[in-house]
């Protein structure tokens, strides 16, 4: 994947935002997984996939449809953007050894 950026963050809390809360940590891997999956394929082929994007985690998390960026003092998108965080938090400790 590519290096995350606010943009990045913003995308996958509002693709989140639609799922329930007990839903949204697998829905974060699985974008993080996408995210992977299409830098991995950008390296090997040279273009974007099809569907996933050029690797960065906001083109995964914009494949469907994605509600407007809320406030930042919303309780549910707060919790959407700890859920990313937290994951992607997760997935750097574990591959860190």
């Amino acid at each position: 994947m590519r290096p995350v950026r606010p943009g990045d963050l913003s995308a996958a809390a509002r693709a989140l935002l639609p799922l329930p809360p007990g839903m949204r940590a697998a829905a974060a891997d699985r974008l993080l997984d996408a995210a992977d999956a299409a830098d991995r394929y950008r390296r090997r082929f040279g273009r974007a996939h099809h569907l996933w994007g050029n690797g960065t985690l906001r083109a995964a998390a914009l494949v469907g449809d994605v509600p407007c960026e809320p406030r930042l003092d919303d309780p549910d998108y707060i919790h959407c953007l700890t859920t990313v965080l937290a994951r992607l938090q997760a997935r750097k400790a574990t591959r860190s050894g």
